[in-house]
């Protein structure tokens, strides 16, 4: 009963849990916060869904001033029946609260700056640019004024990776010292194109969202040593396989992103090595968790044990999470320094300069 209350209150953690404003009746009861969406050409940019299915909130309009991007948009649910409006027109709705930042990668910083001025909180899409000093702006600026700037890296509320924060929490790993995840997929040709208009290549476009997680785990590196390759046959100049390795004082872990795995989806993994214990996730779309420990906890035991969790729906837990921070239930879980150790730890496995 013990093993079955642990894993409900993970479960519950990522949908939940990580800001019980689904489920809870005082919540439910607040005034919907009003939250907007400044472009649609993000990949991820139909996670509007998420918000307008959300009692939390109350989506007031979307921009794009791209025509044809527009025009696209509009044909799928996510976008149906939303205003469209300009900028200007968005900051300006009266109790817009939020702003969704899903523009294309090259234009994510300048619209963040841009409501952070405006005074308004921001879920901005992942990378945070190539441009660190411009992103420390941004979060310092947000810190200043006591708004949330939370990165859209997508692992942070899956129930495995929930469950792993308790039990380095609780100590049952022990001293870690290893570190090490996978993150790939097969890029289209067409789709390696687009990756390719950015220096940093697949660990710039992928890799981000494992570096959060290490940086969740072990914090900021004192070194990072990358390794880069183009590796594929497309003569498109995308680095497509590409390795970091971060060094810490007693730990090392590897980063690894490749756009030409056939398995790719089926092996991104994340495995923590403790002095007293090992917990490996996989895969981290559809997590499962296997750990093994040198004494039992709890209704965890000594040895191996093999442990299913629930389905994963992306940016629920992180809609409910910014809900609760909005409304003054919660700090940030994420802070601006962790932030931005991943950010200068990403540009470096990235080989992209930090002064630009």
């Amino acid at each position: 009963m013990k093993r079955r209350r642990f894993l409900s209150q993970v479960a519950a953690a990522t949908v939940l849990s990580a800001a019980q404003s689904w489920g809870d009746d005082k919540s439910a009861k607040a005034a919907p916060i009003k939250v907007g969406q400044i472009g649609v050409g993000h990949a991820h940019a139909t996670k509007l869904s998420v918000y307008r299915e959300s009692p939390d909130y109350e989506v007031v309009g979307v921009v794009e001033p791209n025509e044809e991007l527009r025009q696209q948009a509009a044909t799928q649910p996510a976008f149906a029946d939303v205003p469209w409006m300009t900028t200007e027109q968005l900051l300006n709705t009266p109790g817009l609260q939020a702003v969704l930042v899903e523009t294309e990668v090259r234009d994510l910083l300048n619209v963040a700056e841009t409501c952070v001025a405006a005074g308004k909180h921001v879920h901005l899409d992942k990378p945070a640019g190539s441009s660190l000093p411009q992103y420390r702006r941004i979060l310092e600026s947000a810190t200043k004024q006591n708004l949330m700037v939370q990165m859209g890296y997508m692992y942070r509320y899956n129930p495995g990776v929930v469950m792993l924060r308790e039990f380095l929490e609780k100590g049952w790993l022990g001293e870690v010292f290893e570190v090490h995840t996978v993150m790939s997929k097969v890029v289209p040709p067409a789709a390696r194109l687009q990756l390719a208009e950015y220096p940093g290549g697949i660990m710039f476009e992928l890799g981000c969202h494992i570096m959060d997680l290490v940086i969740g785990v072990l914090g900021g590196p004192e070194k990072v040593d990358s390794y880069v390759r183009h590796s594929g046959k497309k003569d498109d100049n995308l680095l497509d396989n590409m390795l970091a390795v971060l060094s810490y004082p007693n730990a090392i872990a590897s980063v690894k992103s490749a756009a030409i795995e056939v398995e790719g989806f089926a092996r991104r993994h994340l495995t923590v090595c403790g002095s007293k214990g090992t917990f490996h996730i996989q895969p981290l779309d559809n997590p499962s968790v296997r750990i093994s420990l040198d004494e039992a906890h709890g209704e965890f035991k000594r040895g191996t044990q093999e442990i299913a969790l629930p389905k994963y729906s992306r940016y629920v837990g992180d809609a409910a999470d910014m809900a609760r921070v909005i409304r003054g239930e919660k700090e940030n879980s994420f802070s601006p320094q962790h932030d931005l150790d991943v950010q200068t730890s990403l540009l470096k496995a990235c080989g992209l300069p930090l002064d630009e």
